[in-house]
């Protein structure tokens, strides 16, 4: 195991090169200039040059991408173009805004997606069965961002009942238990809408796990043995109906950070994903590589806790 562990974590290093490459080129070829930005419409030629010299944006593409390679690997990040703070610094602030929306949100998921695919594999063709069909439908089918926009028409404006927008209440600053329960205020509904899509995909991949354990031979045995319903279904088949669901989730850990994108912006989260925005919107290429970078690495590890814990589940699998 610590053999595995180890070359996979070596495997890494090739990747984040690739990826630092790959996202250099993708970043500096694409459309707008962050210069023009930053210098504005009326800024004179002298002056958009100086900055262009400044930012090292003058020089040829190659020379950029082996100077900002050198700085990565002295660990440094480069510095923002929008506000002059280093990257690093930048993106690890924005980090627990983030986490706390995903791991919030893939709570719910997970609780509620699950919890819907067991009822309806329990009864197949019932109404709890056609309840997560419909919920799966969806879930599928309506965009983060309307559905972010519905909430805050509905509980938000409407009914009053949760805030707008942010992440802590800015007229009356909480601490302690009841700045906890500001923020837990602010988190519901970006939780809400960003764990709408993951619902429907946990419910109908437990529901199809489920369905196809409960065929499986061993299943008949523990049945023929006596054991009650509720073992066979919880102990014998959720287990086995486990292991897709935990692939799914590993694999779906970059489409996480990524997917908070528009959850953020349209709740004003302080989190990578408005970081993302701000970045795209004022094109704030350290800022972006960097953040691309972190969620590559972030992909990888997740991946390989996924095949770990694959491992935990199912005895069979053995890795080398």
């Amino acid at each position: 195991m610590k053999g595995y562990v180890f070359a996979r974590l070596g495997r890494l290093l090739p990747v984040c090169f690739l990826v630092i490459v790959f996202n250099f080129c993708l970043v500096h070829l694409a459309p707008g200039d962050p210069v023009h930005i930053l210098a504005g419409d009326a800024a004179t030629p002298e002056y958009v040059a100086n900055i262009r010299a400044e930012f090292g944006l003058d020089q040829p593409l190659s020379v950029q991408l082996l100077v900002y390679l050198g700085k990565v690997l002295r660990g440094d990040l480069g510095a923002s173009f929008l506000n002059r703070e280093p990257v690093a610094p930048l993106i690890l602030s924005r980090v627990p805004s983030t986490l706390l929306l995903m791991v919030t949100a893939l709570v719910i998921a997970l609780a509620v997606g699950v919890g819907l695919g067991l009822l309806a594999a329990r009864r197949p063709n019932s109404g709890a069965d056609h309840l997560t069909r419909f919920v799966a439908l969806a879930g599928f089918s309506l965009p983060i961002f309307w559905l972010g926009q519905i909430l805050l028409l509905v509980f938000a404006l409407w009914l009053r009942w949760l805030p707008v927008q942010g992440m802590r209440s800015l007229r009356e600053p909480l601490s302690g238990f009841y700045g906890a329960l500001d923020v837990l205020r602010h988190l519901l509904l970006p939780a809400l809408s960003f764990a709408f899509y993951n619902i429907a995909l946990f419910s109908r991949l437990s529901r199809a796990a489920m369905v196809d354990v409960l065929h499986e031979d061993f299943i008949r045995t523990a049945r023929a043995k006596g054991l009650r319903e509720s073992a066979v279904f919880l102990r014998h088949a959720f287990r086995n109906a486990l292991l897709p669901l935990v692939t799914v989730v590993g694999a779906n850990v970059g489409l996480l950070l990524m997917g908070s994108v528009l959850t953020e912006t349209v709740f004003g989260w302080p989190g990578l994903g408005r970081l993302i925005y701000e970045a795209l919107y004022g094109r704030d290429y350290p800022v972006l590589m960097g953040v691309f970078l972190f969620v590559s690495i972030a992909v990888v590890l997740a991946n390989l806790a996924t095949d770990l814990l694959y491992a935990r589940l199912d005895p069979r699998i053995r890795l080398r």
